[in-house]
């Protein structure tokens, strides 16, 4: 068998969705960029981001009810206690989505003078990028790839009927 015919097959089960409800609300994408940036403090990214206060406290309290932000509390010398927000793992997951969608905004959207910035290995200096991998450790793009049912699907005539 080569595949399945996806039509066949009930879309709420689809993880890209369920994916989307978490990190497709507005700002939430770019909230995660300054996190993996190193920004911490809601002050911080609501200046780096320019985001009304009211909207950046609920997209941090979503983030940190969904498990990809927790609060850590910090007082700097003679202030009271205050929070910042740090990845969890399930935050850090996510890396390899804003580098993928950084590389394609580099090829499809930089501006005239280039891609804003460059992202290397720590280790050795090579540019990072996203790619697919397969556990055999071969490089595939999207056309090399077979979409089978998982335990999770279910057919839509079974939803329906």
């Amino acid at each position: 068998m080569r595949g399945v015919d996806l039509r066949r097959l009930d879309s709420a089960t689809c993880s890209v969705a369920r994916a989307v409800d978490v990190v497709g609300q507005p700002w939430v994408l770019l909230v995660l960029r300054e996190a993996f940036h190193g920004l911490r403090r809601f002050s911080d990214m609501q200046d780096h981001l320019g985001v009304s206060r009211s909207v950046l406290a609920s997209r941090l309290e979503a983030m940190v009810q969904e498990g990809l932000l927790e609060r850590s509390p910090y007082r700097e010398p003679g202030q009271r206690e205050r929070t910042e927000y740090v990845l969890t793992d399930k935050g850090r997951d996510l890396y390899p989505v804003i580098v993928a969608l950084r590389q394609w905004g580099d090829r499809h959207l930089a501006g005239e003078a280039g891609v804003p910035i460059h992202s290397e290995h720590a280790g050795c200096g090579a540019a990072v990028h996203a790619e697919l991998v397969c556990e055999a450790g071969h490089v595939v793009d999207s056309g090399d790839v077979v979409r089978r049912p998982g335990p999770g699907s279910r057919l839509r005539d079974a939803v329906a009927g």
